[in-house]
């Protein structure tokens, strides 16, 4: 009953979001965690080293933040942000997400996840293959196309004029609405990028992935992790996607 509940309210594009689950500790999902826990969220975040790993994090995030198992973190709130490598993500139950509206934080990076033919041939796009799994959940792609230390460089309230948009991609218009408010609940506007298989254009390489949100687009590489983000507009951040050429994944190394 409470699934059939929550799947009614996602096709009218309605939450509450009252809790967010994450599931992943790493840099993008600590990184929303703490935007999630200043507007005033409860949050049931999950790793795969189990709650006791987490005790640091939780005590930085403060009296809303909660440590928990990955099924816990699911059953958290209506929607979960799943910021894990792309190679683990079989490693999640599909039914553990079944019903829920899914932030798929995930990159294809061969250099960690290993080769997928699938990915290298072009017949998916990353999250193409994981809505392939989770095919009872409505996945909206986010946070994929910025670096973690910006993402709470850059936040800030609504209508703020130096407010940054960030892409989100999905197959569910209701999914991507509640996608959406939650984005500008956590300090950002959001740009539709069209769906899953249009989400190439802000993957790794593309005109619209991490130098975006540069304040010098000209740094080298080996200084993006220092480097502070300047504001990129919904319109900057249009352009950069409908400029965005797709690249080719079989040569990609890192």
């Amino acid at each position: 009953m409470l699934r059939r509940q929550a799947a009614a309210a996602r096709r009218r594009g309605e939450t509450t979001m009252r809790t967010l689950g994450i599931i992943g500790s790493g840099n993008i999902g600590a990184a929303i965690a703490r935007l999630a826990v200043a507007a005033g969220m409860d949050v049931v975040i999950a790793n795969s080293r189990g709650p006791q790993s987490l005790d640091s994090l939780v005590a930085e995030l403060g009296p809303l933040a909660t440590a928990g198992t990955s099924d816990e973190a699911a059953q958290a709130g209506e929607v979960v942000v799943l910021s894990i490598p792309l190679r683990a993500h079989p490693d999640v139950p599909a039914d553990l997400l079944a019903d829920k509206v899914v932030l798929d934080t995930t990159n294809y990076y061969p250099s960690r996840d290993g080769r997928i033919a699938a990915l290298d041939a072009g017949e998916l796009t990353t999250s193409e293959l994981v809505q392939r799994h989770f095919a009872d959940s409505a996945l909206v792609k986010a946070f994929t196309n910025i670096l973690a230390h910006h993402i709470p460089q850059l936040a800030r309230p609504t209508g703020a004029a130096d407010r940054s948009a960030l892409p989100l991609a999905g197959d569910d218009a209701a999914a991507k609405a509640t996608a959406a408010a939650l984005l500008d609940r956590l300090g950002f506007d959001t740009v539709d990028a069209g769906s899953l298989a249009d989400s190439w254009r802000f993957e790794p390489e593309s005109a619209a992935y991490t130098r975006l949100y540069l304040a010098d687009p000209s740094t080298p590489d080996e200084q993006l992790l220092q480097a502070p983000a300047g504001p990129r507009s919904s319109a900057e951040v249009l352009q950069a996607l409908r400029s965005a050429e797709r690249v080719d994944v079989a040569a990609r190394v890192f």
